[in-house]
Protein backbone atom coordinates (compact mmCIF):
# COMPACT_ATOMS: atom_id res chain seq x y z
CA UNK A 1 0.00 0.00 0.00
CA UNK A 2 1.51 3.49 -1.33
CA UNK A 3 1.90 5.74 1.70
CA UNK A 4 -0.12 9.09 1.51
CA UNK A 5 1.67 12.11 -0.29
CA UNK A 6 2.26 13.94 2.39
CA UNK A 7 4.13 11.00 4.47
CA UNK A 8 6.73 11.39 1.18
CA UNK A 9 9.25 13.93 1.83
CA UNK A 10 10.17 16.30 -0.95
CA UNK A 11 12.46 19.14 -1.01
CA UNK A 12 10.84 22.90 -1.75
CA UNK A 13 11.99 26.03 -2.79
CA UNK A 14 10.65 29.45 -2.25
CA UNK A 15 7.81 30.62 -4.07
CA UNK A 16 6.17 33.85 -4.32
CA UNK A 17 4.21 32.81 -1.69
CA UNK A 18 6.79 32.28 0.86
CA UNK A 19 8.40 35.80 -0.19
CA UNK A 20 4.96 37.36 0.78
CA UNK A 21 4.99 35.52 3.96
CA UNK A 22 8.74 36.33 4.32
CA UNK A 23 8.36 40.09 3.60
CA UNK A 24 5.15 40.17 5.88
CA UNK A 25 6.53 38.67 8.68
CA UNK A 26 9.75 40.81 8.56
CA UNK A 27 7.35 43.54 8.37
CA UNK A 28 5.31 42.82 11.15
CA UNK A 29 8.42 42.08 12.93
CA UNK A 30 10.36 46.10 13.14
CA UNK A 31 6.73 47.35 14.03
CA UNK A 32 7.15 45.68 17.44
CA UNK A 33 10.70 45.26 18.06
CA UNK A 34 11.87 44.98 21.59
CA UNK A 35 14.98 47.00 21.18
CA UNK A 36 14.77 48.45 24.49
CA UNK A 37 13.12 46.02 26.08
CA UNK A 38 14.85 44.83 29.65
CA UNK A 39 16.57 41.30 29.62
CA UNK A 40 14.60 38.72 31.30
CA UNK A 41 16.89 37.29 34.14
CA UNK A 42 16.72 34.22 36.42
CA UNK A 43 18.18 32.54 38.86
CA UNK A 44 21.16 29.59 37.26
CA UNK A 45 19.98 25.95 37.90
CA UNK A 46 21.36 23.01 37.55
CA UNK A 47 21.14 22.85 33.74
CA UNK A 48 22.52 26.40 33.27
CA UNK A 49 25.53 25.22 35.14
CA UNK A 50 26.26 21.94 33.62
CA UNK A 51 25.50 23.98 30.38
CA UNK A 52 28.37 26.76 31.18
CA UNK A 53 30.90 24.04 32.45
CA UNK A 54 30.33 21.95 29.00
CA UNK A 55 31.00 25.45 27.40
CA UNK A 56 33.97 25.67 29.03
CA UNK A 57 35.14 22.01 27.78
CA UNK A 58 34.70 22.38 24.32
CA UNK A 59 38.02 23.66 22.85
CA UNK A 60 38.79 27.44 22.25
CA UNK A 61 37.56 29.13 19.26
CA UNK A 62 37.49 32.94 18.00
CA UNK A 63 35.55 34.86 20.12
CA UNK A 64 32.21 35.43 19.04
CA UNK A 65 29.43 37.17 19.14
CA UNK A 66 32.08 39.85 18.51
CA UNK A 67 31.16 42.36 20.73
CA UNK A 68 29.92 45.92 19.19
CA UNK A 69 29.36 44.24 15.50
CA UNK A 70 26.43 46.12 14.61
CA UNK A 71 26.12 44.50 11.29
CA UNK A 72 25.58 41.48 13.07
CA UNK A 73 22.58 39.94 14.54
CA UNK A 74 21.00 36.23 15.48
CA UNK A 75 18.34 34.35 14.12
CA UNK A 76 16.88 31.85 16.92
CA UNK A 77 14.36 28.99 15.32
CA UNK A 78 11.96 28.56 18.50
CA UNK A 79 9.98 24.72 18.93
CA UNK A 80 12.61 22.80 20.22
CA UNK A 81 15.37 24.69 19.69
CA UNK A 82 14.62 27.85 22.33
CA UNK A 83 11.83 26.06 24.21
CA UNK A 84 10.84 22.18 24.40
CA UNK A 85 7.97 21.26 22.37
CA UNK A 86 5.97 23.58 19.71
CA UNK A 87 4.51 26.67 20.77
CA UNK A 88 1.67 26.55 18.54
CA UNK A 89 0.65 23.28 20.37
CA UNK A 90 1.26 25.08 23.81
CA UNK A 91 -1.08 27.99 22.91
CA UNK A 92 -3.66 25.62 21.28
CA UNK A 93 -3.84 23.78 24.82
CA UNK A 94 -4.18 27.24 26.23
CA UNK A 95 -6.78 27.98 24.01
CA UNK A 96 -9.08 24.50 24.75
CA UNK A 97 -8.69 25.17 28.35
CA UNK A 98 -10.71 28.48 27.90
CA UNK A 99 -13.05 26.39 25.38
CA UNK A 100 -12.03 28.11 22.18
CA UNK A 101 -12.91 24.86 20.60
CA UNK A 102 -13.91 20.94 21.44
CA UNK A 103 -12.20 17.80 22.07
CA UNK A 104 -12.34 16.47 18.89
CA UNK A 105 -11.04 19.58 17.68
CA UNK A 106 -8.23 19.06 20.07
CA UNK A 107 -7.25 15.41 18.85
CA UNK A 108 -7.46 16.34 15.41
CA UNK A 109 -4.90 19.63 16.17
CA UNK A 110 -2.38 17.54 17.88
CA UNK A 111 -2.52 14.47 15.51
CA UNK A 112 -1.73 16.89 12.45
CA UNK A 113 0.73 18.42 14.55
CA UNK A 114 2.11 15.11 15.59
CA UNK A 115 2.55 13.80 11.81
CA UNK A 116 4.13 17.08 10.71
CA UNK A 117 6.92 16.82 12.83
CA UNK A 118 7.42 13.15 12.38
CA UNK A 119 7.26 13.17 8.47
CA UNK A 120 9.16 16.62 8.26
CA UNK A 121 7.14 17.19 4.93
CA UNK A 122 5.22 19.88 3.78
CA UNK A 123 2.45 18.40 1.78
CA UNK A 124 0.41 20.81 -0.02
CA UNK A 125 -3.01 19.33 1.07
CA UNK A 126 -1.65 18.27 4.55
CA UNK A 127 -0.71 21.93 5.23
CA UNK A 128 -3.85 23.35 4.15
CA UNK A 129 -5.55 21.01 6.23
CA UNK A 130 -3.65 21.69 9.40
CA UNK A 131 -3.66 25.50 8.38
CA UNK A 132 -7.13 25.96 7.80
CA UNK A 133 -8.39 24.16 11.36
CA UNK A 134 -5.81 26.54 13.20
CA UNK A 135 -7.31 29.79 10.99
CA UNK A 136 -10.79 28.57 12.73
CA UNK A 137 -9.88 28.77 15.70
CA UNK A 138 -8.88 32.49 15.76
CA UNK A 139 -11.15 33.89 13.02
CA UNK A 140 -13.55 36.62 14.52
CA UNK A 141 -11.81 37.25 17.76
CA UNK A 142 -9.72 40.65 18.32
CA UNK A 143 -5.97 40.20 18.50
CA UNK A 144 -5.91 42.46 21.57
CA UNK A 145 -7.80 39.82 23.00
CA UNK A 146 -5.19 36.73 21.57
CA UNK A 147 -2.35 38.79 22.81
CA UNK A 148 -3.48 39.23 26.47
CA UNK A 149 -4.50 35.73 26.35
CA UNK A 150 -1.05 34.75 24.94
CA UNK A 151 0.75 36.00 28.12
CA UNK A 152 -0.76 33.92 30.36
CA UNK A 153 -0.29 30.49 28.36
CA UNK A 154 3.15 31.63 28.21
CA UNK A 155 3.44 31.34 32.02
CA UNK A 156 1.24 28.02 32.19
CA UNK A 157 2.54 26.47 29.71
CA UNK A 158 5.96 27.89 28.22
CA UNK A 159 8.36 29.29 30.88
CA UNK A 160 9.37 26.29 32.10
CA UNK A 161 10.35 24.49 28.85
CA UNK A 162 13.04 27.22 27.71
CA UNK A 163 16.34 25.55 27.28
CA UNK A 164 18.75 27.27 29.30
CA UNK A 165 21.38 26.39 27.51
CA UNK A 166 20.02 28.41 24.29
CA UNK A 167 19.02 30.74 26.19
CA UNK A 168 22.36 31.19 27.04
CA UNK A 169 23.96 31.61 23.66
CA UNK A 170 21.02 34.42 22.89
CA UNK A 171 21.89 36.44 25.91
CA UNK A 172 25.48 36.26 24.50
CA UNK A 173 24.19 38.35 21.46
CA UNK A 174 22.43 40.56 23.19
CA UNK A 175 25.86 41.10 25.55
CA UNK A 176 27.43 42.09 22.81
CA UNK A 177 25.04 44.35 21.70
CA UNK A 178 23.26 42.77 19.12
CA UNK A 179 19.55 42.00 18.33
CA UNK A 180 18.46 38.76 18.46
CA UNK A 181 15.07 37.71 17.05
CA UNK A 182 12.97 34.41 17.08
CA UNK A 183 11.81 32.91 14.06
CA UNK A 184 9.25 30.11 13.62
CA UNK A 185 5.81 29.36 12.24
CA UNK A 186 4.03 30.15 15.20
CA UNK A 187 1.52 33.17 15.06
CA UNK A 188 3.52 36.01 14.68
CA UNK A 189 2.11 37.51 18.14
CA UNK A 190 2.85 34.36 20.27
CA UNK A 191 6.21 34.64 19.16
CA UNK A 192 6.34 38.79 19.94
CA UNK A 193 5.33 37.62 23.57
CA UNK A 194 8.03 34.94 23.90
CA UNK A 195 10.32 37.28 22.87
CA UNK A 196 9.51 39.62 25.04
CA UNK A 197 9.67 37.56 27.69
CA UNK A 198 12.97 36.28 27.08
CA UNK A 199 14.31 39.65 26.67
CA UNK A 200 14.70 39.30 23.14
CA UNK A 201 14.42 41.95 20.25
CA UNK A 202 11.75 40.96 18.57
CA UNK A 203 10.28 38.18 16.62
CA UNK A 204 9.50 36.93 12.84
CA UNK A 205 6.44 34.60 12.65
CA UNK A 206 3.66 33.49 10.31
CA UNK A 207 1.23 36.36 9.87
CA UNK A 208 -2.80 35.98 10.04
CA UNK A 209 -4.73 38.89 8.27
CA UNK A 210 -6.73 40.72 10.71
CA UNK A 211 -9.20 44.03 9.78
CA UNK A 212 -9.64 46.52 12.36
CA UNK A 213 -8.28 44.22 14.75
CA UNK A 214 -10.31 41.56 14.10
CA UNK A 215 -8.74 38.48 12.72
CA UNK A 216 -9.79 37.33 9.13
CA UNK A 217 -9.47 33.58 9.55
CA UNK A 218 -6.70 34.07 6.30
CA UNK A 219 -2.76 34.13 6.17
CA UNK A 220 -0.52 36.80 4.55
CA UNK A 221 1.21 34.39 2.11
CA UNK A 222 1.91 31.26 3.69
CA UNK A 223 3.12 30.23 7.59
CA UNK A 224 6.42 31.04 7.85
CA UNK A 225 8.36 27.56 7.32
CA UNK A 226 11.07 26.58 5.61
CA UNK A 227 11.95 28.57 2.51
CA UNK A 228 9.83 31.32 3.85
CA UNK A 229 11.88 31.85 6.64
CA UNK A 230 15.04 32.11 4.83
CA UNK A 231 12.92 34.85 2.73
CA UNK A 232 11.93 36.67 6.08
CA UNK A 233 15.44 36.69 7.56
CA UNK A 234 16.62 38.07 3.83
CA UNK A 235 14.17 41.09 4.65
CA UNK A 236 14.65 41.84 7.97
CA UNK A 237 18.54 41.58 7.14
CA UNK A 238 17.83 43.97 3.95
CA UNK A 239 15.68 46.27 6.07
CA UNK A 240 18.30 46.87 9.19
CA UNK A 241 21.06 47.07 7.25
CA UNK A 242 22.89 43.49 8.50
CA UNK A 243 25.45 41.21 6.46
CA UNK A 244 24.56 38.09 6.92
CA UNK A 245 28.04 36.71 6.66
CA UNK A 246 28.31 38.67 9.90
CA UNK A 247 25.31 37.49 11.93
CA UNK A 248 24.33 33.68 13.17
CA UNK A 249 21.42 31.58 13.11
CA UNK A 250 20.07 28.30 15.41
CA UNK A 251 17.46 25.88 14.78
CA UNK A 252 16.82 21.95 15.51
CA UNK A 253 15.47 21.34 11.91
CA UNK A 254 16.57 19.93 8.84
CA UNK A 255 13.12 22.42 7.14
CA UNK A 256 15.30 25.54 8.65
CA UNK A 257 18.55 24.51 6.01
CA UNK A 258 17.36 27.18 4.00
CA UNK A 259 17.12 29.56 6.53
CA UNK A 260 20.92 28.79 8.16
CA UNK A 261 22.83 28.42 4.64
CA UNK A 262 22.39 32.35 4.55
CA UNK A 263 24.30 33.68 7.54
CA UNK A 264 27.89 32.80 8.22
CA UNK A 265 27.41 31.18 11.79
CA UNK A 266 25.06 28.51 11.65
CA UNK A 267 25.01 26.49 14.35
CA UNK A 268 22.15 23.19 14.74
CA UNK A 269 20.61 23.29 18.59
CA UNK A 270 19.08 19.84 19.58
CA UNK A 271 19.38 18.60 15.83
CA UNK A 272 17.05 16.04 14.43
CA UNK A 273 18.84 13.59 12.16
CA UNK A 274 19.05 15.09 8.69
CA UNK A 275 19.88 18.46 9.84
CA UNK A 276 22.85 16.56 12.13
CA UNK A 277 24.20 14.93 9.27
CA UNK A 278 23.94 18.12 7.01
CA UNK A 279 26.09 20.23 9.93
CA UNK A 280 28.85 17.77 10.26
CA UNK A 281 29.40 17.54 6.40
CA UNK A 282 29.12 21.59 6.09
CA UNK A 283 31.44 22.12 9.56
CA UNK A 284 28.28 23.73 11.37
CA UNK A 285 29.02 24.16 15.06
CA UNK A 286 26.18 21.52 17.13
CA UNK A 287 25.03 21.73 20.67
CA UNK A 288 22.56 19.68 22.46
CA UNK A 289 21.03 20.33 25.78
CA UNK A 290 18.64 17.46 25.88
CA UNK A 291 20.70 15.42 27.59
CA UNK A 292 23.16 17.44 29.15
CA UNK A 293 26.34 16.05 26.72
CA UNK A 294 28.05 17.40 23.80
CA UNK A 295 26.25 16.88 20.81
CA UNK A 296 28.88 14.37 18.78
CA UNK A 297 27.77 12.09 21.63
CA UNK A 298 24.41 12.20 21.34
CA UNK A 299 21.79 11.19 19.22
CA UNK A 300 18.07 11.57 20.12
CA UNK A 301 15.36 10.84 17.35
CA UNK A 302 12.92 13.68 16.94
CA UNK A 303 9.84 11.32 16.88
CA UNK A 304 10.44 10.94 21.00
CA UNK A 305 9.40 14.11 21.29
CA UNK A 306 6.52 13.33 19.11
CA UNK A 307 4.97 10.60 21.08
CA UNK A 308 5.33 12.82 23.70
CA UNK A 309 3.07 15.33 22.64
CA UNK A 310 0.81 13.50 20.62
CA UNK A 311 0.50 10.71 24.14
CA UNK A 312 0.13 14.26 26.14
CA UNK A 313 -2.71 14.96 23.88
CA UNK A 314 -4.69 12.20 24.31
CA UNK A 315 -4.12 11.40 28.18
CA UNK A 316 -5.68 15.10 28.55
CA UNK A 317 -8.41 14.03 26.32
CA UNK A 318 -8.73 11.04 28.07
CA UNK A 319 -8.90 12.29 31.26
CA UNK A 320 -11.55 15.06 30.84
CA UNK A 321 -13.76 12.89 29.10
CA UNK A 322 -13.76 10.58 32.94
CA UNK A 323 -14.30 13.96 34.62
CA UNK A 324 -17.23 14.26 32.43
Amino acid sequence: MAAPGWLTPRRRSATARSVLAGEASAEAARKTALAGAPVATEPEDENEILAAQERAEEPTEPPFPVAGDDLAAAFFDLDNTVMQGAAIFHFGRGLYKREFFRRRELARFAWQQAWFRLAGVEDPEHMQDARDSALSIVKGHKVSELMTIGEEIYDEYMAERIWPGTRALAQAHLDAGQKVWLVTAAPVETATIIARRLGLTGALGTVAESVDGIYTGRLVGEPLHGPAKAEAVRALAAAEGLDLERCAAYSDSHNDIPMLSLVGHPYAINPDTKLRKHARINDWRLRDYRTGRKAVKVGVPAAAGVGAIAGGAAAAIALHRRRK
